[in-house]
């Protein structure tokens, strides 16, 4: 049996639903074998082996939930081009956006995804990040799908961090399917998603369903594949228009529907139905600068748990910054801080169907992470400041001094 470690003096924020932030002033967190054995009131606290005094705010560790980290090239040319007029559906319609980034990823190898996803995902970890969900999507071929998700398990072998993989095959359609969009959605769900399945290189499946990629009856093929191999889903869903893809996603019990600045009630209500969570992004509506905002009192009227997300991509959310993204849910759509912070954890476990993490209690990892702030709600006021002292993975402390 190991060692066991007292974190005592912080306020925690315990992400566990009593009252804001599950707040508990002068706290303590004992930490048995990776995972946290107690949580409680530092006057309270049980012996043990080793304790270190700790001050200020500890909360789980941040999970950004919905991410393409892995990809080559940039696309900063299209950013200048947006800015000149151009809008997101034009530029994917000739040619760049998604495709773009498809034509830098399949001439690079695995060696390189993984050399030049590392900063990106260094980036995320400064912050206090212990959980990230990559998405494949950049290949639309066998052979680059299976090397983006490689690369992706490579990175959680590099660093101190689980990583979570979803299968997007159905991201785009690539140049050689233009013509034959069926032709395409058959070799995703025949020969792309088997073969991701028996290398066990996915935890979910994920799609676009919009109208400049996907419609609601090809994405429900993709995700019928998914569940005859028994893997949980999610969408992209009601970015740009309303298709009604969260209302399928949510029959196929979806763990998330994403970006949904066009769902309606009907949506709404069927992802409060199904207990799928709504994870907002909202570092593509500031990039793409939309202006229909996510329907956030009509999820929190149904109850539907809320979790935030970077989105980090080349294209439309190039953010590599957690703590910014939730500063940017609380200032454009409207979040509280309490809210925000529970989307970057509790809700955020949630949506990659993980029960192990994302709250302080007895049972979870011993995932967290300490700021030097004096109330949770300072990480979301303030934009570009990193207050950081430590993190945790398991127990482990893999980032400051506590």
């Amino acid at each position: 049996m190991g060692s066991s470690t007292l974190l005592s003096g912080a306020t925690l924020a315990t992400m566990n639903g009593t009252g804001p932030y599950g707040r508990i002033a002068n706290g303590a967190v004992l930490i048995e074998n990776g995972t946290i054995a107690w949580a409680g009131a530092a006057a309270k606290a049980p012996k043990a082996d080793r304790v270190i005094a700790v001050k200020g705010v500890l909360t789980p560790g941040l999970i950004d939930c919905h991410t393409h980290l892995v990809y080559a090239g940039n696309r900063a040319d299209e950013f200048e081009k947006r800015l000149n007029g151009v809008s997101y559906s034009e530029i994917a319609k000739a040619g760049g956006g998604i495709l773009s980034t498809v034509r830098a990823t399949r001439a690079a190898n695995e060696a390189d995804l993984v050399a030049t996803s590392l900063p990106r995902l260094d980036c995320l970890l400064a912050e206090g990040v212990t959980t990230v969900e990559i998405k494949s999507g950049y290949g639309l071929d066998v052979e680059t799908e299976l090397k983006m998700l490689h690369a992706a398990r490579a990175l959680g072998e590099s660093r101190p961090v689980t990583i979570i993989t979803s299968f997007l095959g159905a991201h785009a359609f690539p140049p050689e399917f233009a013509h034959d969009h069926a032709a395409y959605v058959r070799l995703v769900y025949e020969e792309m998603l088997p073969a991701v399945a028996a290398e066990g290189l996915a935890d979910a499946v994920d799609g676009f369903c919009e109208g400049i990629a996907f419609s609601v009856a090809e994405t429900e093929a993709v995700f019928d594949a998914a569940r005859r191999h028994g893997l949980p889903v999610k969408l992209h869903a009601e970015q740009l228009s309303d298709l009604g893809g969260a209302v399928m996603a949510a029959r196929h019990k979806a763990l998330s529907v994403d970006h949904i600045e066009y769902l309606d009630a009907a949506g709404v209500e069927a992802i409060a139905a199904s207990g799928t969570v709504a994870t907002l992004l909202p570092g593509a509506f500031y990039y793409l600068r939309e202006t229909q905002a996510p329907p956030v009192a009509l999820l929190r009227r149904h109850g539907v748990p809320i979790a935030v997300a970077t989105d980090l991509n080349p294209g439309s959310s190039p953010i590599h910054s957690l703590l910014s993204t939730m500063n940017m849910a609380a200032v454009l759509f409207g979040l509280t801080p309490a809210e925000a912070l529970a989307g970057t954890t509790v809700n955020a476990a949630r949506a990659l169907g993980l029960s192990d993490r994302g709250r302080i209690a007895p049972g979870l990892r011993a995932d967290l992470a300490l700021w030097d702030v004096e109330e949770p709600g300072e990480l979301v006021y303030a934009l570009g400041r990193n207050p950081l002292k430590c993190a945790w993975v398991a127990g482990e402390c893999v980032r400051g001094v506590p």
